[in-house]
């Protein structure tokens, strides 16, 4: 069965869904949200809102799964292999397997971002967080 997790009004935050610290490459920098995975039985992909305060970056990270992301607010600088651009409200990003990538907050507000991956990529995550 299908589920709605309604955005919170003024807020970049959904009614059921738990906020989680992400652990960027200085320590706990930001959030992250599974909107959409396991917990609603998704079988095939997740997708996970990320929220980086001004001045925050994320990990440079290097995955065997695809990823494509969708900008909501803020600006930032994001690293594709060795190229780097900005991006803002409505840019979309294809980040290939295997592909280098980071995002650097360049902006005053926080920079919040969807991200769709495919679902065996997030329990992979978790059993590694979990150091299985």
């Amino acid at each position: 069965m299908g589920t709605v997790h309604r955005r919170k009004p003024g807020a970049w935050d959904w009614e059921g869904v738990p906020a989680v610290p992400y652990e960027g490459p200085r320590g706990v920098c930001g959030s992250r949200r599974v909107l959409i995975g396991p917990r609603e039985r998704a079988p095939y992909f997740v997708i996970r809102y990320f929220e980086l305060p001004p001045g925050c970056r994320s990990s440079l990270d290097r995955h065997s799964h695809d990823h494509g992301v969708v900008v909501l607010r803020g600006r930032a600088q994001v690293q594709l292999g060795e190229e780097r651009f900005e991006v803002g409200p409505g840019d979309v990003i294809y980040i290939a397997p295997h592909e280098a990538h980071q995002f650097v907050n360049i902006g005053e507000e926080p920079f919040g971002f969807l991200c769709v991956i495919p679902n065996k990529a997030l329990l992979r995550e978790r059993r590694s967080e979990e150091g299985e």
